[in-house]
């Protein structure tokens, strides 16, 4: 048995060692400019619970033989292992890793906290602040010195641009948004994570300011070019700070030794944002698997209502479904495609498993992939009931009185695009498609051709943000081919049935999309006029260009307009 539990946290420490070290480079990388190599280690870093896992899985295996199964074994090694992990900074993480450990060893496996960690393994008393994660500045001292010692204490190895001007742009924001309306105290306190944050090109400091007895949250982006670092801006806005943590964008990049403190000074800051969100955000995301799984199952106990089948169009790959009371959809890959599909489930997978490692520029949403999910039948409507056993029976499986689903993904719930576009008004149908062509842009930019572009495919947030969804056509942008389409020089050319010019698997012709993209008569012509340049092949290949120079196009998180220097180059 002690074999097994040094087997399991041998596995573990792997994993999380590695993972710090993945994230130790970020600042080197941030520091050198590196950007391809701070891509390249996110997508180690996000393979490597996996990797790990498989080995920690074979070994474990090798040693229990025909005891896979052994219920009492295993709770055995839940009590011991958790006792092994008493005290951890991390014991929230490595209690996962033995909740996945579990799930791949026993067999048919169905929810029981006697045997894993459904629930924490110990009652955790709600975490009181540990002042040496972060930075504490006194709100009597001068807000000039503040920022210059702030800006001194984190040394991102690279001189600053222009550190005064800087001091200014921080200090005039704070005047203009805070202190117009709140006259500091003796209480008065800014905090700021010791932890930076990087994603693309960037590097955030998060932190918080107690004034007129409450915290008020701000974030400062710094990114630099060739002349130094230097202060992006400063955000105030938690609508703009809660997108930069958003589940359309990729995990930060940041070495956090007390997880558990960390989330909890986020929580004070990024609001709206679930514990599930914020350990996906910073890069936790099996962990992060964890949690929703607790809220999910804490709400399921606390509602009534029944699994339906999702608004919009149905898809010819994936029957989607959700709990109207939960903002999360379950997607199911069909057993057979409706044409012109012609691709496997093993493709759809793999599609899935290309923008988990991706960087997704707030423009694709984050998945959490699920095998052997267990719902209560009884809470099952009998329509969705009989539109899952005639798209995906292959992955159902009843049990008494539950449904067991072999294999889902987890996504948070949008209103469809097209859903929308029914019922806003002109002004909002306007907003809505000129977000939506900068979403096609931005993942262009992140080299991602989103395939299949219509509307049914996107979702609205609730920041009426454009997002896409549905990855099965996904490619590389740098693989298609953007083409004019050939003018026909006959009669019979003119009029073919069919085209009468050869056109390969990856040909793309940007002059077609306007007879599908839009249609909504009203706004048709706003769309087709705001987003010209996405007709022209010319200007695909222009994005084609740069990515092919190994160029990184930094996706910023927030408005343009807001930045302090938006025509210094990053």
């Amino acid at each position: 048995m002690d074999t097994i539990i040094d087997e399991i946290l041998k596995g573990y420490e792997s994993y999380i060692n590695r993972f710090n070290e993945f994230s130790q480079r970020a600042p080197i990388n941030f520091r050198q400019r590196n950007w391809n190599e701070l891509q390249q280690n996110h997508k180690k870093r996000l393979r490597l619970y996996k990797d790990v896992l498989r080995l920690t899985i074979q070994n474990c295996q090798e040693i229990l033989s025909d005891r896979c199964g052994d219920k009492a074994l295993w709770s055995d090694l839940k009590t011991r292992y958790s006792e092994a992990i008493a005290g951890r900074p991390d014991e929230e993480l490595a209690e996962s890793f033995f909740n996945s450990v579990i799930r791949k060893i026993f067999p048919r496996l169905s929810i029981d906290n006697d045997l894993m960690f459904v629930l924490p393994g110990r009652i955790r008393k709600p975490l009181e602040p540990d002042e040496s994660l972060f930075h504490t500045y006194p709100g009597t001292w001068d807000l000039t010195i503040i920022f210059r010692k702030m800006l001194e204490d984190f040394d991102f190895g690279v001189p600053y641009y222009n550190k005064e001007e800087d001091i200014a742009f921080l200090v005039s924001g704070v005047k203009e948004v805070i202190l117009t309306r709140y006259a500091p105290s003796l209480e008065t306190k800014i905090q700021v994570l010791k932890n930076v944050f990087f994603r693309n090109k960037a590097a955030y400091l998060i932190g918080r300011t107690y004034i007129g007895g409450k915290w008020m949250p701000f974030l400062i982006p710094f990114v630099h070019n060739e002349k130094g670092v230097f202060v992006d801006t400063l955000i105030f806005n938690p609508n703009i700070m809660s997108g930069i943590f958003s589940y359309t964008r990729s995990y930060f990049m940041a070495e956090i030794k007390v997880p558990a403190q960390v989330i909890s000074f986020l929580t004070s800051v990024i609001k709206n944002k679930k514990i599930h969100e914020l350990y996906n955000a910073i890069g936790f995301n099996k962990h992060g698997k964890t949690e929703f799984y607790r809220d999910f199952l804490e709400h399921l106990s606390n509602s009534g209502d029944q699994f339906v089948l999702a608004p919009g169009i149905k898809g010819m790959v994936m029957t989607v479904f959700t709990l109207p009371s939960y903002n999360i959809v379950f997607k199911l890959i069909k057993d057979h495609f409706d044409p012109p599909k012609n691709m496997t489930r093993l493709q759809v997978k793999e599609k899935y498993k290309l923008v988990s490692l991706h960087d997704r520029v707030g423009r694709m949403a984050d998945t959490h992939e699920f095998e052997n999910f267990h719902l209560p039948l009884d809470r099952i409507h009998p329509e969705l009931l009989k539109e899952l056993k005639n798209t995906a029976n292959s992955l159902l499986e009843i049990n008494g009185k539950t449904l067991i689903i072999k294999h889902c993904y987890t996504e948070r719930r949008m209103e469809p695009l097209n859903l929308y576009l029914e019922s806003c008004s002109l002004e909002e149908a306007k907003q809505v498609v000129e977000e939506y062509g900068n979403s096609i842009l931005q993942l262009a930019q992140a080299n991602i051709f989103p395939g299949d572009m219509m509307t049914k495919n996107f979702g609205v947030t609730r920041q009426k943000r454009v997002v896409f969804y549905d990855y099965d056509e996904i490619e590389f942008l740098k693989d298609m081919n953007f083409r004019e389409k050939p003018k026909p020089t006959s009669y019979e050319q003119l009029y073919a049935a069919e085209p009468w010019y050869d056109i390969a698997a990856n040909d793309v012709f940007p002059e077609d999309f306007k007879r599908f993209m839009i249609g909504r008569a009203d706004v048709r012509a706003h769309f087709f006029q705001f987003h010209e340049r996405m007709f022209d092949p010319d200007y695909w290949k222009q994005i084609q260009d740069t990515l092919k120079k190994g160029e990184l196009i930094h996706a910023f998180p927030y408005p343009e307009n807001i930045r302090f220097r938006p025509n210094e180059g990053i």
